[in-house]
């Protein structure tokens, strides 16, 4: 007979007085971003790196964090408690370190990603003159949650397909849509022309994710640097796109073509 291995998280570790936040934050992080991999990239470690974190966690906690018979990232009841608390904690703990930064002579730090500048950065900018009441400082971020919870920015204006963090102070619904150039004819029988910029922000993903799960062909037919980019050569029409639908630039049409699904 092989003996059964003791299950290592059943009971908490003896003589603990505190919790090292870099675990809980790790916990947090994979439960809002819902994915081993995106977390890994946020917290800029790799993703056995997380793993082993969130392992170690449950051992301190003698106890299941993670619902393994659920798909995806799920919490188990105690991880649920855990995280309501570790949001908590991690509030105060990031107020306390940023005490100790010096402030940005800049004023008010706004970060917003290179995809949401190309469409909302004139709209913020005039909320910022209107309500703001000294300077302030607009930042590119690959990541502008992860600045925030750092301490490096005041505000945050993300994209994604769902509420990206719990603590956000405003969320809201943009309604999508396909442009291309007006009047911009497309051959039936090929695959669906794109146009996709480097380093693709939530909007193309989504639009990409979309496409896929429809089963509708596509390729890339043109790559640009960023979003602004995109939105001069879908005007050139090099290909269609996804954008925002309050925000598509007046030079674009919505694409009608009865193969794209909806956004």
């Amino acid at each position: 007979m092989v003996p059964r291995e003791p299950d290592r998280t059943a009971t908490a570790a003896p003589d603990m007085t505190n919790i090292p936040t870099e675990l809980l934050r790790t916990l947090v992080t994979l439960v809002e971003l819902r994915s081993f991999t995106k977390a890994a990239h946020a917290l800029g470690m790799t993703q056995p790196a997380v793993s082993a974190q969130i392992k170690r966690l449950q051992v301190l906690l003698g106890g299941e964090l993670l619902d393994k018979s659920a798909p995806g990232v799920a919490l188990t009841p105690k991880g649920e408690g855990v995280v309501q608390h570790a949001r908590r904690l991690l509030s105060v703990n990031d107020h306390i370190v940023g005490m100790a930064r010096p402030r940005s002579p800049s004023g008010l730090r706004i970060g917003i990603s290179d995809e949401a500048q190309s469409v909302m950065l004139g709209p913020v900018l005039g909320a910022c003159r209107r309500g703001a009441p000294g300077s302030f400082e607009i930042r590119g971020s690959d990541d502008v949650l992860r600045d925030l919870g750092q301490g490096e920015l005041d505000l945050a204006i993300a994209l994604g397909e769902t509420a990206a963090s719990p603590g956000a102070r405003h969320r809201w619904t943009e309604p999508l849509a396909w442009v291309c150039a007006p009047g911009l004819a497309f051959d039936r029988a090929a695959a669906l022309p794109l146009v996709l910029g480097d380093g693709a922000g939530e909007v193309t993903r989504l639009a990409t994710a979309v496409l896929d799960r429809s089963g509708t062909e596509w390729e890339a037919t043109c790559r640009v640097p960023g979003p602004l980019g995109c939105a001069a050569a879908v005007a050139a029409g090099l290909g269609i796109a996804a954008t925002l639908q309050r925000f598509a630039p007046a030079e674009l049409a919505t694409c009608e073509d009865p193969r794209l699904p909806r956004l």
